[in-house]
C-alpha cells in the first residue's frame, strides 16, 4: 500500500453513547490512518480508554449533545488533510475500501463525493443513495449493476474533499439528527457536481441501529428531532406548510393522548406524544421569529 494515502485522508468520527467495544471494532480495522472523534455525550472515560489503544489525532468532547451537524462541522474544521471519510463507527470498513473510495473519487470527473453500498451481515444490499425526499414517492433499495449518481446519500460513510465541503457551507448546524445528508446534497447538486454510490464497495452498516440504551430517552431524540427536522427541511424548500397543517391538526389530539398515557403510567407513549407536541411548538416559534 502507498503510504501517501494515510497523509491526505482523515477518517472521522461522531459519537454519542456507543459502546467501547463497538468502537475498538471499527477502528482496529482503520488505526493506521489519521482519525479525529467527536463525543456529543462528554464521555471522559471512554476517551481515555480510546486512547489507550490507539493513536487519535484529534478527540473532541463536547460538554452536552449538541447534535450531529454541529459535530459534523466540527470534524470539517479539525480536517487538515485533501480527503474527508465520514464514518459511523458501526460501519465495518477496511484500508482496501478506504483506498478504492479514493480512487473512484478520482476516476469520475466533477464529483463531489462518493459513498459505497451499504450491506447487512448477510451481504443484502441496505438503502443510501436515491432520491431527495420531495422528489421520491417512498423509500426503495436501488438495485446496482454499477456505479450511478444520486439525489442523496445517507452519511453512514462518504469521501470529499475537506475544501469543497467548506466552500458549500458544510452541514447546516440547525439539524440535530435527521434530514442534515438531504439538506447536503441539495446544496451539492445546486454545485452541478456528482453524488456516486459506488456498487462494487460493499459496507456492512447496522441501518437504523440506535445506540442509547435509555427508552425514554431514545424515544425523545428520536420523535422530537425526526418532527423538527423534517419540518425544518421543507421550510426550506418552502414546501413544510402541508407537514405543518397535518400535525397541527393532531395536536391536541397528542396533548389529550400525552396526559392519559402518563396518568396510566404508560412512559414510552407519554414520551412520544410530548417530544411530538415539543417538536411542534419549537418549530411555530421558529417561524414567529423569522417572519
Amino acid at each position: 500500500m502507498d503510504k501517501k494515502i494515510y497523509d491526505e485522508i482523515t477518517i472521522v468520527f461522531v459519537l454519542y453513547e456507543e459502546k467501547l467495544n463497538l468502537i475498538v471494532n471499527c477502528l482496529n480495522n482503520i488505526k493506521d490512518f489519521k482519525i479525529i472523534i467527536v463525543d456529543n455525550a462528554g464521555n471522559k472515560k471512554l476517551k481515555k480508554q480510546i486512547e489507550k489503544k490507539f493513536n487519535i489525532y484529534k478527540y473532541i468532547i463536547n460538554e452536552r449533545n449538541l447534535g450531529l451537524g454541529v459535530g459534523f462541522n466540527q470534524l470539517i474544521d479539525l480536517c487538515d488533510t485533501e480527503y474527508i471519510l465520514f464514518c459511523q463507527v458501526d460501519c465495518k470498513i477496511f484500508p482496501k475500501d478506504v483506498i478504492a473510495l479514493k480512487e473512484k473519487y478520482k476516476k469520475y470527473e466533477n464529483c463531489f463525493l462518493v459513498t459505497p453500498s451499504y450491506c447487512d451481515e448477510n451481504l443484502n444490499l441496505l438503502e443510501n443513495g436515491g432520491m431527495l425526499p420531495e422528489n421520491r414517492i417512498k423509500n426503495e433499495i436501488i438495485k446496482l449493476e454499477g456505479d450511478i449518481c444520486v439525489e442523496k446519500i445517507i452519511t453512514a460513510v462518504f469521501l470529499s474533499k475537506t475544501k469543497d465541503l467548506i466552500e458549500i457551507g458544510s452541514f447546516d448546524n440547525k439539524f440535530f439528527l435527521y434530514f442534515l445528508d438531504y439538506d447536503l446534497c441539495r446544496k451539492i447538486l445546486k454545485t452541478k457536481k456528482s453524488i456516486i454510490q459506488i456498487f462494487d464497495i460493499k459496507i456492512e452498516h447496522n441501518h437504523g441501529l440506535s445506540k442509547v440504551k435509555n427508552l425514554i430517552k431514545r424515544t425523545f431524540l428520536r420523535t422530537f428531532n425526526f418532527t423538527f427536522d423534517e419540518l425544518y427541511y421543507f421550510y426550506k424548500i418552502n414546501d413544510h406548510h402541508k407537514i405543518l397543517e397535518k400535525l397541527e391538526k393532531k395536536i391536541y389530539n397528542y396533548i389529550w393522548k400525552f396526559f392519559l398515557c402518563t396518568i396510566l403510567l404508560k412512559v414510552e407513549k407519554s414520551v412520544f406524544y410530548f417530544s411530538k407536541i415539543i417538536a411542534y411548538y419549537k418549530f411555530k416559534y421558529f417561524l414567529r421569529k423569522k417572519y
